[in-house]
């Protein structure tokens, strides 16, 4: 967007120039001012701001800025946009969904596919060799963890969850080579998942961590899926960390999923077939 703007600059009025000019200038800034802010700092109308933006090609300035906003958003790594007592309920809304989006933009521009593919083939080679597949969380990551079990059902992939601290020292302690464990943590310091990374590793097993860059979690596993969010632990901070890990999960449980191919259609479909037939009776 900033690029067209560039390219249209001689094709525009003098005054549309100036306003065009501090859109270049300062893209996060124009996109939160009134329309009388703006025309101050271009030194022109209000009319010439909403122009300018119909210029562009947009229906005017509240459809210009929130592009702008929006390709802000997907040009920087984070945009954290803390949630003040007095905001209103469509401050609330707005600031919690731009964290996650711009939360989700920045993992998907600082990913590894690499990674990602070595984690697949791990999970997928476990499945396809009879052996166990786990997930640890605790806390917010022990809901990830239940839920990564979940979408593993549905594609026909039997596996544990855990968020009980003793339950997962306990099944580490059973894993073996060839099983394979993901481990869940926004902080990569919880003690327990700690002692289990540490269990599974020791007894041959395929260590995966969800966690942030530089934790001991990281360290501690062979496989690390670097999820980095800065989650605030202020009244208002909305738990963001626990989106990304879902979407990582998302985007690993696919992966297997095209892996594993024709392989799993067998059981899905019997699965479905259960589902549909399952009546539930008081």
């Amino acid at each position: 967007m900033l690029d067209r703007i560039t390219a249209s600059l001689p094709s525009l009025a003098p005054a549309e120039q100036r306003v065009a000019r501090l859109v270049l200038a300062d893209p996060r800034v124009f996109a939160h001012l009134p329309v009388r802010e703006l025309a101050v700092r271009a030194h022109v109308s209000k009319p010439t701001v909403v122009r300018f933006c119909r210029s562009m090609g947009y229906d005017g300035l509240a459809d210009f800025k929130l592009k702008l906003a929006g390709s802000v958003s997907e040009g920087v790594p984070f945009i954290h946009r803390s949630v003040d007592s007095d905001d209103k309920t469509s401050d609330v809304m707005v600031k919690v969904v731009d964290n996650a989006v711009a939360a989700f933009l920045q993992y998907r521009n600082a990913a590894s596919t690499a990674v990602i593919e070595q984690a697949a083939q791990a999970i997928a080679a476990t499945w396809q060799t009879g052996k166990r597949i786990e997930f640890y969380g605790a806390g917010n990551s022990g809901i990830v963890a239940l839920d990564a079990q979940h979408k593993f059902f549905r594609l026909g992939v039997t596996s544990l969850a855990t968020s009980d601290g003793h339950m997962q020292v306990m099944s580490a302690t059973l894993l073996g080579p060839g099983d394979c464990v993901v481990i869940i943590s926004n902080s990569g310091r919880t003690r327990d998942l700690m002692d289990a990374a540490d269990i599974a590793r020791k007894n041959g097993a395929t260590t995966i961590a969800i966690t942030a860059s530089g934790s001991p979690l990281a360290s501690a596993c062979q496989i690390h899926l670097a999820a980095d969010h800065p989650e605030g632990y202020d009244r208002y901070s909305p738990m963001v960390s626990r989106l990304l890990h879902l979407l990582i999960i998302d985007v690993l449980a696919t992966c297997v999923a095209l892996r594993i191919g024709p392989a799993l259609q067998p059981a899905r479909e019997q699965m479905k077939n259960n589902l549909r037939a399952k009546r539930y009776t008081g």
